[in-house]
């Protein structure tokens, strides 16, 4: 083939110099597994992801205010949202500038109360610039 005189054509040759692919099969096989993969990842995943919320069990809160009035402590007026027949719990932080948690407290909204404002003071080991509900749950 070296010594092949070209002539016009390409230096490769043309596609009917060579012949046809053999036909594949199983690829509705491959296809198939693969799928099965895919979906059993996903409701992996979406199981993971609604087990890590608790099944819906957090109570929605809201800061309205807070205050810190000295070096050692700080004041919070949040609301929280549940149902009147259930129990939540509140854990309440208070972060320094630096983002450090400077102060926590775990609140108890026994059932019988509705959706409620609380004000809790909070004890602090240093100045805290900011104070937020880390989460409310259903208990």
């Amino acid at each position: 083939m070296a010594t092949r005189d070209v002539e016009n054509g390409p230096v490769l040759g043309t596609p009917d110099d060579f012949p046809d692919r053999p036909r594949r099969r199983g690829r509705l096989v491959v296809h198939l597994v693969i799928g099965v993969l895919v979906a059993i990842i996903a409701g992996g995943w979406g199981y993971v992801m609604w087990s890590m919320t608790a099944g819906g069990s957090d109570a929605p809160s809201q800061v309205v205010t807070f205050n810190v009035e000295s070096p050692t402590r700080a004041e919070i007026t949040f609301e929280v949202y549940k149902p009147d027949d259930r129990v939540a719990v509140c854990r309440l932080r208070a972060l320094d500038v630096n983002h450090g948690e400077v102060g926590s407290k775990e609140v108890r909204i026994p059932a019988g109360e509705g959706s409620k404002q609380l004000k809790e003071s909070l004890g602090t080991s240093g100045r805290a610039t900011s104070v937020h509900i880390q989460y409310c749950n259903l208990v």
